[in-house]
């Protein structure tokens, strides 16, 4: 997550979390199993996260695509 965040200049920016177990995307009912990317994975999604409270979140409404979850859609809020 560290060098995809400078790679992309997030550095700074934005905070880049991994979630290697999933326990984070099961607990917030993110988790998708797809077994042709190697089985647990997370739903797209964006969030904005404040003093532990999430005060927005984006969610891919098919489970794929990438329309709701882009950042670019918190960059004029």
């Amino acid at each position: 997550m560290s060098a995809w965040g400078k790679r992309h200049g997030a550095d700074g920016r934005v905070r880049m979390l991994a979630d290697p177990s999933g326990e984070f995307v099961k607990a917030m009912g993110l988790a998708i199993n797809l077994p042709a990317l190697g089985g647990l994975r997370a739903k797209r999604f964006s969030m904005i996260v404040v003093d532990t409270i999430v005060a927005d979140m984006n969610l891919e409404p098919a489970d794929i695509g990438l329309g709701s979850s882009l950042a670019q859609n918190y960059m004029n809020n």
